[in-house]
């Protein structure tokens, strides 16, 4: 009698046999959490955009715009988007982030139909997630310190963008395409979920202790 053994979603598919490039795929539940941290990414790009837009158009008709997410003068979107920070590369941030997060969607929905890749284009899609979580942490030290303002939909961006660092450099390193010591490869196999955990939270605090007489007045 045959017995059909199941392969566990939640590990990365073995590589190709010798004497073939390494190419991994990696498990449906990664690849849930890539289409889901990049939509969510999209989604804040996408209404930034349009809030944008609706403030210059507001200035050309010599008019004020306010963005919905403008709640008091801390959480205060119309002011960061009309910041200088806002356009750091000299068009506004969050046209790069529809780019970025609809690449971060697509090589979502090829994990999830099975799609294998070598490891030169894992490494590639781990430098570009670093670029991100490395721009997101400038523009959060721009907003408590600098504009002294914060944008919700920003920070969905953040999030989003720290959770699949994280867990892009975890598959990485289980996979071996990042050299790791075994107790590492052991940790990231289990525990994941703290780094980002860990991640947010001390953004959490900074903004806590930043505006800390606002939260408390």
């Amino acid at each position: 009698m045959s017995e059909t053994t199941e392969v566990s979603s939640d590990a990365p598919t073995s590589p190709e046999p010798s004497g073939t490039p390494a190419r991994l795929g990696g498990s449906r539940a990664f690849g849930i959490l890539l289409v889901l941290t990049g939509a969510a990414g999209l989604l804040a790009a996408w209404v930034i955009t349009l809030d944008k837009f609706h403030i210059l158009e507001a200035k050309v008709a010599g008019t004020t715009f306010t963005p919905g997410c403008s709640l008091n003068p801390v959480v205060s979107c119309g002011s960061v988007m009309e910041s200088d920070q806002a356009a750091a590369m000299g068009f506004p941030n969050p046209m790069l982030g529809l780019a970025a997060y609809a690449v971060v969607i697509c090589v979502g929905m090829s994990l999830l139909a099975r799609a294998r890749y070598p490891r030169w284009y894992w490494l590639t899609f781990n430098f570009g997630t670093l670029f991100g979580v490395g721009f997101c942490t400038w523009l959060q030290f721009q907003s408590l310190y600098r504009i002294n303002a914060l944008c919700l939909w920003c920070c969905l961006a953040w999030v989003a963008t720290i959770i699949m660092f994280w867990y892009v450099t975890s598959f990485n390193v289980r996979s071996g395409f990042l050299p790791a010591p075994n107790w590492l490869r052991g940790f990231a196999s289990e525990f994941t979920w703290v780094v980002p955990v860990l991640h947010i939270g001390i953004i959490g605090m900074l903004v806590l202790t930043r505006w800390w007489d606002f939260w408390t007045s």
